[in-house]
Formats: C-alpha cells, sequence, structure tokens
C-alpha cells in the first residue's frame, strides 16, 4: 500500500526560501574575495547554525545563549538577501563587509561549539506509580483484665457516746461559800423567786450586793 504524496505550501515556500538565501550568500561571499568551494561553504555555514540555534531553542526556551546565536544567523541571512537586492555594489566591496566575511567562519564554529556543548536541562523525574497494597492486620486479642478483688468492707462507724448536758453534770463550786452568806443569799433567793417566779441568778446577786464575779457563781450553783 503506497502512500500517497501531497505537497505542502509551507514546505514549498521553505525550499524556494532557503534556495535564494543559499544563493544570496554565495554570492556576497563571492563578491567579498571567497571564490571557488568557499563562496559555497558559507551560506552551508549560515544554515546549519541557524538550524542548531532553532533545535537548542525548542529544548531549552531559557537558554540565551541559543537566541542569541538564533538571532546572529539570522542576521547574516538576512544581510546577504538585502545586500544583494541591488543596494550594495558587487564589484566594489567594501572593506568592513570583507572583514565580516573573512571573520564568519571562526564566529560560526564558536556558536556551534558553545550550543552542542552547553549542558541540557534535566527533565523532571517521573514519580513512579505505587502500586496499592492491601495489607491484612490480624486483630489484636484484647488485654485480659485481672479478677476482681471483692471491696473491703468499711467497718461501721462506731456511735459517738452521748453528749450530757451541762445541766445534769454537778459541778463544784470553785470559791468556797461561808455557811453565815450562803444561808442569806438563801433567803434572797426565796424572795426573788417569790417576786418574780423565777430563780435567781449570778448576775442579780452580784448586782446587788456587790460581791465578786467567781463568788457570785459560786452561790448560784448551790443555790440551784
Amino acid at each position: 500500500m503506497f502512500r500517497t504524496l501531497r505537497l505542502d505550501a509551507v514546505l514549498v515556500q521553505a525550499v524556494i526560501a532557503g534556495a535564494l538565501s543559499f544563493a544570496h550568500l554565495h554570492d556576497l561571499a563571492a563578491a567579498a574575495g571567497q571564490d571557488g568551494w568557499k563562496a559555497w561553504a558559507y551560506p552551508v555555514s549560515v544554515d546549519l547554525l541557524l538550524v542548531a540555534a532553532w533545535r537548542r531553542m525548542r529544548t531549552d526556551t531559557a537558554n540565551r545563549d541559543a537566541w542569541l546565536w538564533f538571532a546572529i544567523a539570522l542576521i547574516a541571512s538576512l544581510g546577504a538577501n538585502v545586500a544583494t537586492a541591488g543596494l550594495l555594489d558587487m564589484n566594489h566591496v567594501p572593506a568592513w563587509l570583507r572583514i565580516l566575511v573573512a571573520g564568519w567562519p571562526a564566529l560560526a564554529f564558536l556558536g556551534g561549539t558553545l550550543l552542542a556543548h552547553a549542558p541540557h536541562p534535566e527533565p523532571a523525574p517521573e514519580p513512579e506509580p505505587v502500586a496499592d497494597l492491601v495489607v491484612e492486620r490480624t486483630p489484636e486479642p484484647a488485654p485480659e483484665l485481672p479478677p476482681a478483688e471483692p471491696a473491703a468492707q468499711e467497718p461501721l462507724p462506731e456511735p459517738a457516746p452521748a453528749e450530757v448536758p451541762p445541766e445534769a453534770v454537778p459541778s463544784a463550786p470553785a470559791v468556797p461559800v461561808p455557811p453565815a452568806l450562803l444561808a442569806h443569799a438563801q433567803k434572797i433567793a426565796d424572795a426573788h423567786r417569790a417576786q418574780t417566779g423565777a430563780p435567781i441568778d449570778a448576775e442579780t446577786l452580784r448586782t446587788r450586793h456587790g460581791m465578786p464575779a467567781a463568788l457570785a457563781d459560786s452561790i448560784a450553783l448551790q443555790l440551784a
């Protein structure tokens, strides 16, 4: 099965432009004093430098050297096209143009060497596919709990001893009372009970008879 050959308009245009540029570079080199095979080598050198710079620009767009040498080769090609369009007397080429044509091989060799030996950017490493691993985990046995110890029975609180009211505890008189004074105080207490209906207290005895507080307390305890 044969494929049908189809002419591409862009490809045809590229061939025509390359042939014309090649011829113009040859004519300019021949006019600058490069005769014979040397005149044909100049367009090959310019086109090779242009292609090398273009390929380096495609692989490394951030490389400024590739852009620089591409611009130099493009200016050389366009300059030859313009110079051979009747703007330059091909029979009397200026000295500066002869110098540029003579120095072009060294310049092209320098550019080609720098483009060929410049470090290439390393592609970013692709992440390795990680296979989904199914890890079966064996359930761990539950830890055995120690047997529960019986709760210790707390001793019942002992009943507190019954408090005896202070009135029921007989207390001995703190100060000895003479019998005569006690008999006189008994009469006063009886009279006070008859008048008020309540037993006399130590404060009343101290206030009426002007006796000390300790003595009044002892008499009140004995009369109670």
